[in-house]
């Protein structure tokens, strides 16, 4: 079970990474991603919608039938989302109004209609559960590492009024990494979110071509030593 837990971490956290890997879920990422702040409070909300979905799609999976799944999906999908949008409103009520509209387009975002399909309506409970929740880092990694790049770029600062957007338990994030600067006001404007996300995809390839080299090699080295013996 440990094994398999481990895998669906690794693709949800890297390999098969919503932003990452399959390029899905764009809008969102691009728009609220401005400060690192406003990322992390949309990748939690999205990782919560996310593994509630999954959990209730796991346990009624059996008692939906199979011609009407997709509007059942999407019809628990709203739910959901609809009570995330008013628990924020509630309770983080500036993070609410600055994520504004992109809240409820949380329903519209395809990477949770497709793990309820592809996974959380074929598996037990307890792997739903976990892969909403990987699926859900990753998607969040992807926005605050996407942010942080934007904001430090942008005005040389990192989670920049984090305490008034997620409450005083996250003034310790606030940081000011270059003083006095002035900033970089492309990365702050849409076509700066463009050119850094595909700075960062860049990268990854890179990363994933240096990784997948490794092994290779390491198999290499291991056969002329297995002849001898």
């Amino acid at each position: 079970m440990s094994e398999s837990l481990s895998k669906i971490a690794k693709e949800g956290l890297w390999s098969n990474n919503i932003v990452f890997s399959q390029s899905i879920a764009l809008c969102p990422l691009l728009a609220v991603t401005g400060t690192t702040a406003n990322g992390l409070g949309m990748g939690l909300a999205t990782t919560a919608v996310l593994m509630v979905c999954n959990l209730l799609i796991s346990y009624a999976r059996r008692l939906i039938p199979p011609e009407i799944r997709i509007p059942v999906f999407v019809a628990l999908i709203a739910m959901v989302v609809t009570l995330v949008d008013m628990a924020m409103n509630a309770w983080l009520h500036e993070l609410h109004k600055v994520l504004g509209l992109f809240i409820p387009l949380i329903v519209t975002n395809c990477a949770i209609l497709g793990r309820a399909e592809a996974y959380a309506s074929r598996k037990p409970p307890v792997y739903a559960l976990f892969d909403g929740l990987m699926m859900g880092l990753g998607f969040t990694l992807a926005l605050v590492v996407l942010g942080a790049a934007r904001e430090v770029t942008g005005s040389g600062t990192l989670f920049a009024n984090a305490s008034l957007l997620l409450g005083q338990g996250f003034a310790w994030l606030e940081t000011t990494v270059v003083p006095e600067y002035r900033g970089f006001l492309l990365m702050a404007l849409p076509p700066g979110g463009f050119l850094m996300l595909g700075f960062i995809l860049a990268g990854k390839r890179m990363l994933d071509k240096r990784l997948a080299r490794v092994p290779a090699g390491a198999a290499a080295l291991e056969r002329p030593l297995a002849e001898n013996l």
